[in-house]
């Protein structure tokens, strides 16, 4: 058993991650300020509420007991507000993210799993998209993505770290046991949009008042709209225990990077018709614009992350990922 700093774990994949943890036996240390994560979902450990933007707070946390390793999901991660308020991001993610890195070495923690993402890519020259593919981001949340894991990797060099950064593209779906959900606010994930859709057409209202848009229909995808490799939140989990669980083996470099997805590109079009199938609910949308820093396709090549961490994602049906959401999200609109 090892003892876990999960950093986020308030949040969407936080959550879920310090449950498969405890469920494997971990000691859990929730670390979260509640800015956009929920308390009732921080229950899986202990909890301590602070902010990764105040070092004071990050020291006090180290210096209540020796930790293992930690886990750090605790970034603003919205494309479309990173374009519109760079500064949030880089005060979060790149500032806070270097306090955590200094407060780790200062407490003699070296083993860190870090919630990345395939934005730090940008537009693909190719897909599937590899490990090797140059990072180029187009949009400030990739770019502090980005930025964060370089501090990583000079850290490991000079300093000894080691850190096992997982490249998500889409986190999708809930809890398959209904305990834990998907709650932004503002929420800008598909899924959930058009879920929330469907509820509201449960509930009476007119499916052609519908106020769910698709940012575009004019890319260079099949059907106009964008293309998106979806990947089931505890299919995630399982990830970051098998890289813990490499970090605690000693196997890991200084720095190494895993993309994680499904590996199957969908579009928004197609995962509305898929939402429709799983609610059978009438899901209409609007067509706008093009929101700002979005690629036209992301999809992932995950083949690292099974040759090397043993991975596999468990949840590939598509039509069952959007089935443990809907689930959660009509448990919670008609308890």
């Amino acid at each position: 058993m090892a003892s876990i700093i999960v950093l986020g774990g308030a949040g969407y994949i936080g959550s879920h991650a310090a449950k498969a943890l405890s469920r494997a036996g971990h000691a859990v240390t929730v670390f979260d300020n509640l800015s956009t994560g929920h308390r009732d979902a921080a229950r899986f450990g202990r909890f301590v509420e602070g902010n990764l933007r105040r070092r004071q707070d990050l020291d006090d946390l180290f210096g209540q007991e020796k930790f293992d390793a930690v886990m750090h999901f605790a970034a603003c991660c919205y494309v479309g507000e990173s374009v519109e308020q760079p500064g949030k991001y880089y005060e979060n993610n790149v500032v806070g993210t270097l306090n955590l890195l200094e407060a780790m070495r200062a407490a003699g923690v070296a083993r860190l799993v870090f919630s990345s993402s395939c934005a730090t890519y940008g537009d693909p020259l190719r897909l599937p998209i590899d490990e090797s593919h140059p990072q180029n981001p187009v949009n400030p949340y990739g770019v502090t993505k980005f930025a964060a894991e370089r501090a990583m990797a000079d850290y490991g060099r000079a300093y000894g770290l080691r850190t096992v950064a997982l490249r998500y593209f889409n986190a999708a779906g809930c809890d398959p046991e209904g305990e834990l959900g998907e709650r932004h606010d503002p929420e800008t994930h598909l899924i959930p949009l058009v879920l929330r859709e469907a509820l509201r057409v449960r509930a009476g209202g007119k499916p052609e008042d519908s106020g769910l848009r698709v940012n575009g229909e004019d890319y260079d995808t099949p059907d106009g709209s964008c293309v998106r490799d979806y990947v089931h939140v505890s299919d995630l989990c399982d990830a970051h225990l098998l890289a813990l669980q490499q970090l605690m083996d000693g196997q890991a470099e200084a720095f190494e990077a895993f993309n994680l997805g499904n590996e199957r590109g969908i579009s928004v079009k197609e995962m509305i018709a898929v939402c429709r199938e799983v609610t059978g609910i009438d899901i209409r949308y609007v067509v706008g614009g093009r929101r700002l820093g979005d690629p036209p396709a992301l999809v992932a090549d995950s083949r690292r992350a099974r040759e090397v961490l043993g991975w596999g994602p468990r949840h590939e049906n598509l039509t069952g990922i959007v089935r443990t959401a809907w689930n959660w999200f009509f448990s919670k609109a008609f308890a």
